[in-house]
């Protein structure tokens, strides 16, 4: 197939329209689900962001314009961590309307609170790890990029696919998603312009990191993609789309609007 249907695939993965952020924009969390929701999500980023051995791969099988294009994302993302905890410690305070957090800019106490939130609300279910907070879908989405760390060319083209998948999502879905939820549905009268959603407003947007990501990727697997390369790129499309939608179908269905009327049916 063409890098054209390749890219119009993964749009029509139900991943690429999940209606997550929508239901939490219009289902209004409390500040406990808003912190256990943070807890998964910036976990599952946190593994997205190293290239590990991956741009080196690609430079082994000969594919040094490739590994250029990869190694721009992967230096672009350095550092965000940080700035992801800050930015959900700003977002639970306003949610709590207190100073859950005292300080937004103490990575390591933020991170330790979001895992607390998550402890209490999703640690009874199945798969859950109590010593790392996580459940075994945002385990298993993560584990999709361990393949970086393996050199052999099928696991390097396998990546692409991977990579392909994560920079379309995170900029078609994610990234927009997040500021829905957290920006223009005002629910915590936070602005992309706030010092505290600095990780926000540096990826979203036709001019932030996410959309030059999106074209990195999409110019990387297209000059590469062909009968031979092509099972692999798939193969690491939808490894990193369907563990996706699991874990946004778990959080959605245990935290959010789409396990509302099962919880009234409970309760009555």
């Amino acid at each position: 197939m063409s890098i054209e249907e390749l890219v119009e695939k993964i749009r029509s993965h139900r991943c690429y329209t999940h209606p997550l952020f929508q239901h939490w924009a219009t289902s209004a969390p409390d500040v406990e689900t808003v912190g256990t929701l943070f807890h998964q999500i910036r976990n599952f980023c946190d593994a997205t962001r190293p290239g590990g051995n991956f741009p080196e791969a690609l430079k082994q099988h000969q594919l040094s314009t490739e590994s250029g294009l990869l190694q721009e994302i992967v230096e672009s993302e350095e550092n965000h961590g940080p700035e992801l905890a800050t930015m959900a410690g700003y977002i639970v305070n306003r949610a709590a309307g207190r100073q859950v957090f005292t300080d937004l800019y103490d990575q390591e106490a933020v991170e330790a609170g979001l895992k607390e939130f998550s402890d209490r609300l999703l640690g009874s279910l199945p798969g859950y790890d109590p010593a790392t907070g996580l459940l075994g879908q945002t385990r298993r989405a993560r584990a999709v990029f361990d393949g970086r760390q393996a050199m052999d060319r099928d696991s390097t083209i396998r990546n692409l696919g991977v990579a392909l998948a994560l920079e379309m999502i995170s900029n078609r879905q994610l990234i927009p998603g997040e500021k829905h939820c957290l920006v223009d549905a005002r629910l915590y009268g936070a602005s992309i312009e706030d010092p505290e959603m600095h990780y926000l407003d540096e990826h979203w947007g036709e001019i932030g990191a996410e959309a030059q990501h999106e074209k990195n990727a999409i110019a990387a697997v297209g000059s590469v993609l062909n009968d031979e390369t092509e099972p692999l790129i798939v193969e690491g499309v939808f490894a990193f789309l369907d563990a996706l939608v699991a874990l946004w179908d778990v959080l959605d269905a245990a935290l959010l609007e789409s396990g509302r009327a099962e919880r009234e049916l409970v309760s009555a």
